[in-house]
């Protein structure tokens, strides 16, 4: 799925933590691993252009420029995201927490794709934390997976403001 779902987009926006933690995947294009769905995943994670919002990494720094379809953004979130709705025609993915709520903030956000694994995993961050600008979610399909695990696809409903 998420494969596909890399295949689809345009290009993925990440934060520099999670834009580090995504170059594990960078290893199996050159090591593969024998399994297909991780293989099949670090190609697709690999090919698709990434843009970085970070305020420590620049432009020349080795984070970047050692991996081919990455690029550091040099304009702020809103007008990034702005100029690629412009211009390009597929999704744009989000792929950390910080952005995604930036982004509904924004009112930049259209649709979310939330997915509920069927584990406890304890503690972690609240996914709508500080998030003022949404008014409510309309849910538009499921798909379940057999591992259990259900993806809600939802269109944003933004607050006036």
């Amino acid at each position: 799925y998420y494969t596909n779902l890399l295949k689809e987009a345009g290009i993925i926006l990440y934060g520099r933590t999670t834009y580090e933690l995504m170059r594990f995947w960078q290893t199996f294009i050159q090591n593969p691993s024998g399994e297909k769905a991780m293989d099949d995943f670090a190609v697709a994670i690999d090919a698709i252009p990434k843009l970085v919002f970070s305020n420590s990494l620049k432009l020349d720094s080795p984070e970047i420029t050692n991996w081919h379809s990455a690029q550091l953004a040099t304009h702020d979130l809103a007008t990034s995201v702005k100029e690629l709705k412009a211009i390009n025609g597929k999704p744009i993915a989000v792929g950390c927490r910080s952005l995604l709520i930036q982004l509904l903030n924004l009112n930049l956000l259209d649709e979310l794709q939330l997915c509920y694994h069927p584990v406890i995993a304890g503690k972690g961050l609240p996914l709508f934390e500080n998030c003022k600008a949404i008014d409510s979610l309309k849910l538009t399909k499921t798909k379940t997976f057999t591992s259990g695990a259900v993806i809600h696809y939802y269109n944003v409903l933004h607050a006036a403001h």
